[in-house]
């Protein structure tokens, strides 16, 4: 069960993240608490309330431009472009947790685009583990008991935001049974 943190929380983490929207907390019910955070997008550092994303499965995946993992981009993009009318949205959050996105937010903004074309949402550069984790980052780690642990884990959440699994990194965007559990989660109404 997650965690819903206020506007008084949010004021004291860090720049990456701003306080709730009251009027985005506002729209209803319908925003899982899971969502209930705004965060500034990669591309621009403009706040987008993640509520935007109700009613949709969201796979959250912390990212890093020099990983070996990297290349899941790739995957990811592919997913997000095959499943969107479906209501799949990515997420990325690019982190330097693990030493391998050491770029300013324009140069991994203009990386994800020149190098895979990335169009799903990305959002500024954050921590995603341990004390300094962004708040949703603290929400998924406390609903799955598990943080991660590397770059391009990811967090598959279901449309009502209840349901959360999570996937470690050398799980492939592609890997069949991580498909299975996302074609499940679209399939839920």
């Amino acid at each position: 069960m997650g965690v819903c943190l206020t506007g008084t929380a949010l004021a004291q983490s860090p720049a990456s993240v701003v306080p709730l929207n009251p009027a985005a907390a506002a729209a209803g019910p319908a925003c899982p608490a899971l969502l209930q955070h705004n965060f500034l997008r990669l591309q621009d550092e403009k706040p987008q309330a993640l509520c935007q994303y109700s009613g949709k499965v969201v796979l959250v995946v912390n990212t890093a431009s020099f990983c070996g993992f990297t290349h899941q981009y790739l995957g990811l993009e592919a997913l997000h472009a095959k499943y969107k009318d479906r209501g799949l949205v990515v997420l990325g959050f690019p982190s330097n947790d693990f030493s391998q996105e050491t770029g300013s937010n324009k140069e991994i903004a203009d990386f994800c685009e020149n190098t895979f074309n990335v169009k799903f949402p990305m959002f500024v550069k954050s921590s995603v583990s341990g004390r300094t984790a962004n708040p949703l980052f603290k929400q998924l780690a406390s609903n799955t008991g598990t943080t991660p642990r590397w770059n391009f884990y990811k967090y598959l959440i279901s449309r009502d935001g209840l349901k959360v699994s999570a996937f470690n990194s050398s799980v492939e965007p592609e890997n069949p049974r991580f498909v299975k559990d996302l074609e499940t989660l679209l399939s839920a109404k």
